[in-house]
């Protein structure tokens, strides 16, 4: 005999779009002219929604509203699936095409754009198409949506500590040296030779809660030079910005330093292959079923060396100094 679930644990995609044009316009009164409705009908579809999830989704704040931490998770949600009826809608008008493979990637803040690109770049020109779904953030808040499947895999330059609550399994694609760069007009104020250069130069750098940057740390004592550190990023990419606008030099994996160098237009200030950047694929099962991150794990970097093994994530070993 078939069961069917109670129709009061049905979810009504009705309320959960009323909820996502709130949670965007941040404000009831916006989403109702949003939606061309009223307020009341507004509040009253999103509360009935709160009732089937069980949560509150957002609470008021003066004029405005503000999501709650649950509300986040389900507008995550919800973006997914409107996006797969959107897909579902365009597939039906273009008739029987191969339906493209979903990859959702998380990259964290401080793994460089460009090394993305060339991890990412075999799944653009893959067949069947990927559709890649992309999300930015810190270590600890992606792992905690690979755990709850809203990730099937990160991009990171570090594998998730052993205190971390999410069972996950680091696939090590390679490490690379690094680079020090910066504008043409900086490194002419620059006389001394690579890297005693960089004793007192202005520097960019990342901050202090990463793996990377304890590495550099260790590796400007062994040298000797104390740089001057102008500015910490999270963001690798924010960090290109400012050194393109002469503030300081900045650090980039040498595997991608001259597309770097084309695209901001830097000089080379000198690079080291005794301090490496690792560069991790981390998934949540340690049974790759997914093509997409099969994929990943087998064409590795195309300007570097192909992956370890999957489920073998060795740190990079430290090369000494030349």
């Amino acid at each position: 005999m078939e069961m069917f679930e109670p129709e009061d644990s049905w979810l009504n995609y009705h309320h959960l779009r009323y909820f996502c044009v709130v949670a965007r316009e941040g404000s009831i009164s916006r989403a109702s002219r949003r939606l061309s409705t009223s307020q009341p009908a507004v509040c009253a579809q999103v509360k009935q929604l709160e009732a089937v999830l069980g949560e509150a989704l957002y609470r008021r704040s003066g004029r405005s509203i503000v999501v709650t931490e649950f509300g986040r998770m389900v507008q995550g949600y919800a973006e997914e699936i409107f996006g797969l009826g959107r897909e579902l809608v365009t597939t039906a008008k273009r008739g029987s095409l191969p339906k493209a493979l979903r990859l959702h990637v998380g990259v964290v803040d401080s793994f460089p754009k460009l090394l993305s690109l060339e991890i990412l770049r075999p799944l653009f020109e893959h067949k069947p198409p990927v559709h890649l779904v992309c999300r930015e953030g810190k270590l600890e808040d992606l792992l905690g949506q690979l755990g709850s499947h809203r990730l099937d895999v990160l991009l990171t330059d570090e594998p998730p500590p052993s205190s971390a609550q999410v069972k996950t399994f680091s696939h090590l694609l390679g490490s690379s040296g690094i680079t020090f760069c910066g504008t043409p007009k900086l490194l002419r104020k620059l006389p001394k030779a690579f890297p005693k250069m960089l004793d007192g130069a202005p520097l960019l750098l990342p901050t202090q809660n990463t793996a990377f940057r304890r590495e550099l740390e260790q590796w400007f004592r062994k040298v000797g030079v104390l740089p001057r550190v102008v500015g910490e990023f999270e963001d690798a990419a924010l960090a290109k910005i400012v050194a393109a606008d002469g503030i300081g030099l900045t650090v980039v994996p040498s595997i991608v330093a001259a597309e770097a160098m084309k695209r901001h237009g830097f000089s080379i200030a000198g690079k080291t292959e005794a301090c490496r950047m690792g560069l991790y694929v981390v998934s949540a099962e340690r049974r790759l079923e997914h093509p997409a991150i099969a994929l990943l794990l087998k064409t590795g970097l195309r300007t570097g060396r192909k992956s370890e093994a999957p489920g073998k994530a060795p740190r990079p070993k430290k090369r000494v100094v030349s």
